[in-house]
């Protein structure tokens, strides 16, 4: 059996929120081609499986498809390599070479626009209208919805339905994160899902740095 390790990637300022995200360690005890029935098997948005932790190479799956680049995925990722003592300064997924850092208890990584799924933009007109939502605008199957809360604070509110990944509402979005920050040209505080946050900056070479802070929930053997 593998060993999966469950974690919660941006998590609020007070404990709530955080996206859900199942690693392999060792991913190469799952054989490639069940990897996709394990990611759909656990449910989770994302499942990453690390092929070398030593050098950062790892593969992301949804339940539905693999993706080269996702943001929360490599935060976890990055986050848990740290914690389980591998110097990491860079991950490698299909997309490239994605940087890493920590500061004050939060991990960064840093990815490109051009990554990410062309998501839909939807901007409304308040914060309160963004958590009305009962469901994705009709005929969007991976849309980002936001307004800004605080411009002066500039922390915005967004929520992301990515049915197209088998995800009906994501609870918190890096690859959005990413396209949403160089989309504004500035840096963001993001309050996403049920109480997720996320920091993004665009910087000056395209890329965009996304942050958060991330909890451990359980190890345990996967046999499935």
């Amino acid at each position: 059996m593998a060993q999966l390790h469950v974690l919660k990637v941006f998590v609020g300022e007070d404990g709530a929120g955080g996206n859900p995200l199942g690693v392999f360690l060792n991913g190469d005890e799952v054989p490639e081609e069940d990897r996709q029935r394990v990611a759909a098997d656990l449910g989770f948005s994302e499942t990453v499986f690390v092929e070398d932790a030593n050098g950062g190479r790892l593969r992301i799956f949804t339940p539905v498809a693999e993706l080269p680049f996702a943001g929360h995925p490599l935060v976890g990722t990055a986050w848990l390599l740290a914690r389980e003592g591998f110097e990491v300064p860079v991950l490698r997924p299909p997309a490239g070479e994605v940087t890493v850092r920590s500061e004050r208890g939060i991990t960064f990584i840093t990815g490109r626009p051009e990554w990410a799924p062309v998501f839909e933009e939807i901007e409304l007109g308040s914060a309160s209208e963004v958590e009305a939502l009962d469901g994705p605008p009709e005929g969007h199957d991976l849309v980002g919805v936001w307004a800004w809360e605080d411009r002066g604070e500039r922390t915005v509110r967004v929520r992301v339905f990515a049915s197209r990944f088998g995800i009906q509402e994501d609870e918190a979005t890096g690859a959005h994160a990413v396209t949403l920050a160089d989309q504004l040209g500035r840096s963001i505080a993001i309050r996403q899902g049920e109480g997720s946050l996320i920091l993004a900056e665009p910087k000056t070479d395209g890329s965009v740095e996304i942050g958060g802070r991330t909890e451990l929930v359980e190890v345990s053997e996967y046999g499935g």
